[in-house]
């Protein structure tokens, strides 16, 4: 099943705890080190894959989803659109739960594929963004502004 509902993402992210993040980058400053360790944070387990890294945020690296020795409930693909379908052919064998494609991540056949192997398959979003989101994370790492409005900006003047 495709999740892209509100209830669906925050009962995914409360009964999946375990993800192994594929492409996570060693480097501080991409994306998929920033969510890892914001989830790694939140009590997630992060299982990195990469297979040019042997640990990265303190956790032993894989080199890819079938040699993880345990159950992984999340598999997050931070990789090209066109690398999914392997990814979700990995994560069917594995017997995950859920494949997460972050943000820009589309590929309707490799959803569709996962999904009716019966895995829930969330595409275009990021874990961190939507786990901060709907469980009140948004203030981590200076993102909260501290301003909650809800006055309406002036429309624009008729010309």
């Amino acid at each position: 099943m495709i999740v892209d509902d509100i209830a669906g993402l925050r009962r995914i992210l409360m009964d999946n705890r375990i993800i192994a993040v594929v492409g996570l980058s060693a480097n501080w400053n991409r994306p998929s080190y920033f969510a890892a360790k914001y989830m790694l944070e939140h009590g997630y387990t992060i299982i990195p894959v990469n297979p040019g890294q042997s640990e990265i945020l303190g956790q032993k690296c894989y080199a890819s989803l079938s040699e993880i020795p345990h159950q992984v409930d999340i598999v997050d693909c931070f990789r090209k659109a066109e690398d999914i379908p392997p990814l979700a052919e990995q994560a069917i064998a594995i017997g995950a739960k859920v494949l997460w494609l972050q943000l820009g991540v589309i590929n309707q056949e490799a959803a569709q594929r996962a999904a009716g192997a019966g895995l829930e398959v969330v595409m275009d979003r990021c874990v961190k963004i939507e786990h901060a989101r709907l469980f009140g994370g948004l203030n981590w790492a200076g993102v909260n502004t501290g301003v909650v409005s809800a006055k309406r900006m002036p429309a624009p003047p008729l010309v």
